[in-house]
């Protein structure tokens, strides 16, 4: 039996493979490359030393994905499938809603089809909207989103949720990531964003190894310590482990309700911390420039995540440090990201 691993091509994707090989699992990769490489899975090979099956596939097509079940027995399913970049949302909501929504939707049919009842779906803290308070409690409300990404995801959220109502013998994990960041230690695989990064770090990076100018700092007029947006930065490698806890706690239950977990640090981080310990772990000066806030940003975002060492015993384990450190590793080692192969 294999966990059919959507959009495991891609940044969180590709760490989680080298999670779930070291746990004993076996996987087979469903991505469309449209925002990743298949060098990524090549070096994922490099890493476990051992083969990957790849099958290359969008998740609204529902005949492409049929062909994967048939071919593998899949029981369960971690998708990480999906658009990503919260500014974009805001101007093409129509691709995040066809490629969010719809693809998920394609994608628990043809699970239904083939009777696999277990999902890890890969969602997010922008469910929460612009919170009260921080830290952010599971408790708190969702659906006040300020970005069709983050309204992509709350829908899928409540997809699940009447799906589990409909049928209770499905086995739902519904992992609220904050900001992922860094790299494999072996600085073999990291982020590697099409064009213009949309996320901060792989920002900060190429700015570090000389490939951009300036990093640009939407808004320095927030509410917060530096008046800089603050956020919980999570290392790639502590939330890839995430997903295997969560594999092992819908293998380990019989029957549960979905389970909702942040997966998140606890800690919040400034932009411009982010930057000070970037400049630190690369021993480079990072220009940066104030510009406009961007669309549909809050000022503070920052977990609880109690909840996820309670149930599934799991801990962020990495620093701020070790962010930068791996995410440097990664960037200087491979400045131009995967070399464009496969691109």
């Amino acid at each position: 039996m294999a966990i059919l691993i959507t959009g495991g091509a891609g940044y969180i994707g590709s760490h989680t493979l080298v999670a779930l090989s070291e746990a004993g699992y076996d996987f087979v990769v469903y991505d469309n490359l449209s925002n990743s490489s298949k060098e990524s899975i090549k070096r994922v090979e490099a890493i476990i030393n051992k083969y990957i099956s790849f099958e290359e596939g969008d998740i609204r097509d529902k005949e492409a994905l049929k062909k994967v079940f048939k071919k593998y027995e899949i029981d369960s399913v971690i998708h990480f499938a999906g658009l990503k970049a919260v500014g974009e949302s805001v101007e093409k909501p129509l691709e995040y809603y066809d490629n969010n929504v719809v693809g998920t939707l394609r994608l628990l049919e043809v699970m239904k089809e083939f009777d696999c009842k277990k999902i890890v779906f890969s969602s997010s803290a922008t469910v929460y909207g612009n919170p009260k308070s921080n830290p952010i409690k599971e408790n708190f409300p969702v659906g006040g989103t300020t970005n069709p990404y983050g309204t992509s995801k709350y829908m899928i959220e409540r997809i699940l949720e009447d799906l589990y109502i409909s049928d209770n013998s499905f086995k739902i994990a519904i992992l609220r990531y904050f900001n992922p960041v860094g790299a494999h230690e072996s600085g073999m695989i990291g982020e590697d964003p099409n064009g213009i990064p949309n996320n901060l770090m792989p920002f900060v990076s190429q700015v570090a190894v000389g490939k951009r100018e300036f990093l640009s700092v939407f808004g320095t007029d927030y509410d917060t310590h530096d008046g800089t947006g603050v956020r919980d930065y999570i290392h790639v490698v502590d939330l890839a482990h995430g997903h295997v806890k969560a594999i092992d706690y819908l293998n380990s239950n019989i029957e549960m309700k979905p389970l909702i977990v942040n997966l998140g640090t606890g800690i919040g981080c400034s932009v411009l911390d982010m930057v000070k310990a970037f400049e630190k772990a690369s021993n480079k000066k990072i220009s940066y420039k104030i510009v406009n806030r961007r669309a549909g940003d809050i000022a503070t975002c920052y977990s609880d995540p109690s909840f996820a060492k309670e149930i599934l015993g799991w801990k962020a384990k990495k620093s701020i440090d070790d962010m930068c450190f791996d995410s440097w590793k990664w960037q200087s080692n491979n400045p131009d990201g995967y070399k464009g192969e496969n691109k």
